[in-house]
């Protein structure tokens, strides 16, 4: 893993892209992310492509990414990395956690492939796990664990993506907003949602958090129908916010 060295956003922000040198996660790889945004800056952070996590031979250990965000006082952070996507007999556990200081910021977004599709390949990862927390102080804002064991507990059951292929979260926070504005904002971008869910294609929700901030979700058939739609909750959200333009990141090959 390589940190490319900071750009200046339109905005003012500073653009930085982790690039994994290998093309992607392999078996065994333990990977660490760190970074501290200080007080009253702005940081936006994304990858230089999707996350690749490839096949585990059968005696190797998991792959893992560990990730950890302190956004101090009066700061902003945008995480925005590229799609997840795990491979045939892939085995990958990602530990994500971001700490947030008064009136700091976040938005952030993960969206996680089936496999490669254009190979067919759906589902056929053998071992899932996402586990994110998000903390304003003391408080807990947000706590998911997600645990896909495809070949043990189908994925196309009901009771978990059914007919759906992908799935997203989007998080959205601001610490110190008063709860009518965040119900308010709920509203707006339920609006959003309603107007891009198309039953059995794609279905958007959204629905605050304990305080704080609110949350985007996203079950697809097809990724056309999720990814290029995340940047539309991400501009309204933050012109309410910020009363600023969401700018997507310059992208380096």
């Amino acid at each position: 893993m390589r940190v490319v060295r900071a750009f200046s956003a339109a905005d003012g922000a500073a653009l930085v892209h982790l690039h994994n040198v290998s093309g992607g996660v392999l078996g065994g790889d333990q990977l660490w992310v760190e970074a501290e945004v200080q007080a009253n800056a702005r940081a936006q952070i994304t990858t230089t492509g999707a996350t690749r996590v490839y096949r585990q031979r059968a005696d190797g250990a998991t792959a893992s990414q560990v990730t950890h965000f302190a956004v101090q006082q009066g700061a902003l952070l945008e995480y925005l990395p590229d799609m997840l996507i795990p491979f045939s007999q892939a085995r990958y556990q990602q530990t994500t956690r971001i700490e947030l200081g008064p009136d700091a910021g976040l938005f952030y977004w993960e969206v996680v492939a089936p496999g490669r599709e254009a190979k067919q390949e759906l589902f056929a990862y053998d071992h899932l796990r996402l586990d994110l927390d998000i903390w304003a102080g003391q408080r807990p804002l947000a706590r998911e664990r997600v645990h896909l064991e495809p070949k043990r507990w189908p994925v196309t059951a009901l009771a978990r993506l059914g007919p759906f292929r992908y799935y997203g979260a989007f998080y959205i926070c601001r610490v110190g907003i008063a709860a009518p504005r965040w119900l308010a904002l709920e509203t707006e971008l339920t609006t959003l949602a309603n107007q891009l869910t198309s039953p059995g294609e794609v279905v958007w929700g959204v629905s605050t958090l304990t305080a704080h901030g609110l949350v985007v979700r996203v079950v697809s058939q097809t990724n056309r129908l999720l990814t290029p739609m995340l940047p539309h909750f991400w501009q309204l959200a933050k012109q309410a916010l910020y009363q600023s333009d969401a700018i997507m990141p310059r992208k380096i090959y």
